[in-house]
């Protein structure tokens, strides 16, 4: 599995796979549901839209990400300030990896080799796990506390976004070093990466602090372009409650269309990749948090932490199929794909 951002070439390659072997023969694609005021993470499966199992014992989870292989999940742990290390077949943490401070969410790389943890605490950092040996391996030293961070699609960049800081920091994969940085007026929230035909980075969208919208940058240039806002509140109505005015933002795995929450609007919206166009937009509840998406592009796995839930879209018809029972205040979320 890789992250919302970081898996994209491997999810749209394995998507043909999955579709063109015989009935029963398919991969399952599960969806790990991280609840921030939980001590649970929960299992969807994409097939059915039911909760197939219940991590236990990890307080305060944040992040996931889980290995190619399908064997191990990877989850900041909060409470604990470590990475707990999680097998598929027992759906229990087997091992607690210590991280240099509190760690927020984390990504991993396309071959699963190397799992970056963001480093809230000052002075803020990303932590390596070596997933080999279940180890840190590394702390890189960043300008100010990491939020989120997320490996691009063809795995040679790891991006942490800063919110205090206010910058975007690119570290090499292959070296670990920070190669350049960029600096904004606002703080960085979630993002995602579209991609070149060769696979290389084109744009990344990123939600800022108290912006209902995103930024749209120029990867190659390290440049903004562009800020796309959101529809306004309805008249009459009343902007939702949550950790930033927007709030989740998704790349599908064949790249055109790009799936982004409002919190302000409580609702979820699609755009169409490349030209951004809005297709339409969708209320989902108090608290749209986070969102990722299927191998095959159709469904969008929204959290709403307001509401408890995770609403299931259809990205074509922008209409919930689904809504599904989680723990407290789910956050964010990962697809993974159990081969």
């Amino acid at each position: 599995m890789l992250t919302s951002q970081a898996r994209r070439l491997y999810l749209a390659a394995l998507a043909v796979c999955l579709f063109t072997l015989p009935l029963g023969a398919a991969s399952k694609v599960w969806i790990i549901q991280t609840n921030s005021a939980g001590d649970s993470v929960h299992v969807i499966d994409a097939a059915t839209n039911k909760v197939v199992a219940e991590i236990p014992e990890i307080e305060r989870n944040h992040g996931a990400q889980a290995t190619p292989d399908g064997n191990w999940i990877y989850i900041s742990n909060e409470a604990d300030s470590t990475v707990d290390v999680v097998s598929t077949k027992t759906m229990k943490v087997t091992k607690k990896i210590p991280l240099s401070g509190h760690p927020n969410n984390l990504g991993i790389t396309p071959d699963g080799r190397k799992v970056y943890v963001a480093i809230a605490q000052a002075p803020g950092a990303l932590d390596v796990i070596d997933t080999t040996s279940q180890t840190r391996s590394r702390t890189i030293s960043v300008h100010g506390g990491v939020h989120n961070v997320y490996v691009t699609p063809d795995g040679k960049h790891a991006i942490a976004g800063m919110i205090g800081a206010r910058n975007i920091t690119a570290v090499d994969t292959r070296t670990d070093m920070p190669v350049w940085a960029m600096y904004f007026d606002l703080g960085l929230r979630p993002m995602t990466f579209e991609t070149n035909p060769d696979g290389s980075t084109r744009r990344i969208f990123a939600q800022l602090s108290d912006l209902n919208g995103f930024a749209v940058i120029d990867f190659a240039a390290r440049k903004e372009v562009a800020r796309i806002t959101l529809p306004p509140l309805a008249p009459g109505k009343k902007p939702g409650v949550g950790g930033n005015a927007s709030h989740g933002i998704e790349v599908t795995a064949d790249g055109r269309s790009l799936v982004v929450n409002s919190t302000t609007n409580s609702s979820t919206y699609v755009y169409s990749l490349p030209d951004l166009k809005l297709l339409g937009g969708l209320e989902l509840g108090l608290g749209p948090n986070w969102v990722t998406t299927t191998p095959d592009s159709k469904l969008a796995y929204v959290s709403v932490d307001g509401e408890n839930v995770v609403s299931v879209v259809d990205i074509k018809t922008i209409k919930e199929v689904a809504r599904i029972k989680v723990g407290q205040v789910p956050k964010r979320n990962e697809t993974m794909v159990v081969p």
